[in-house]
């Protein structure tokens, strides 16, 4: 069985200076996110985070980069289905590193699960303009069907999340919600981290 992930709360950010702000706010479980960059500015952005996390009592996952998270030493690597195509998966776990997967569809979470994830997330729960996704919004019920497929795998839950349904993924099953617009695109962020924490806090009945 997997460990707990450390808090019920999961955002998603585009560059280091959040993990500062939602750290502080609360957050204790942040993503660092990282499109587009130059090598170098990349690695600098990415030590800058771990930097801010260890400061900040932040868990830090990095999405992708599984090289670097292991050069560099992350609490956790994320990796899409494409990735496990090419990452190292022994030299992650022999790292120490923890891993995420995100998962679609039935096959998808047959192939997270064989390579014995820390957590999967399931996504998009509902319909979400930060990407163009070629699956359709997935709902709860299917948040309900993985949980009781993957047992005490921690399950996430991505896409279309807000701080008002946040609660509803929880009731079905997702031990952890995750979101980017609804942190880092509202006007008080770290306002938005006090009330998911307030709104997911407690039992996880709606």
């Amino acid at each position: 069985m997997s460990a707990a992930l450390p808090s019920r709360i999961y955002p998603v950010v585009d560059a280091a200076h959040w993990v500062a702000r939602l750290g502080q706010a609360g957050a204790g479980l942040i993503q660092l996110r990282l499109k587009d960059m130059a090598p170098d500015a990349l690695r600098h952005e990415i030590c800058e985070g771990i930097r801010l996390a260890r400061a900040h009592d932040v868990t830090l996952v990095l999405n992708d980069y599984w090289q670097i998270a292991i050069e560099e030493g992350v609490d956790y690597i994320h990796l899409g289905q494409e990735d496990l195509d090419t990452a190292d998966i022994a030299a992650i776990r022999a790292a120490g590193i923890r891993l995420g997967v995100s998962t679609h569809s039935d096959s998808e979470l047959e192939r997270a699960l064989s390579v014995t994830p820390d957590y999967v997330a399931l996504g998009p729960v509902w319909p979400t303009t930060l990407k163009k996704m070629p699956w359709g919004p997935q709902g709860t019920a299917r948040l309900t069907a993985w949980k009781q497929r993957i047992g005490g795998i921690p399950l996430v839950a991505i896409g279309g999340i807000t701080r008002e349904r946040a609660p509803l993924c929880l009731a079905a099953g997702a031990d952890c919600v995750s979101a980017v617009s609804d942190f880092i695109r509202m006007p008080d962020p770290e306002a938005q981290v006090r009330a998911w924490l307030a709104a997911t806090a407690g039992p996880v009945t709606v």
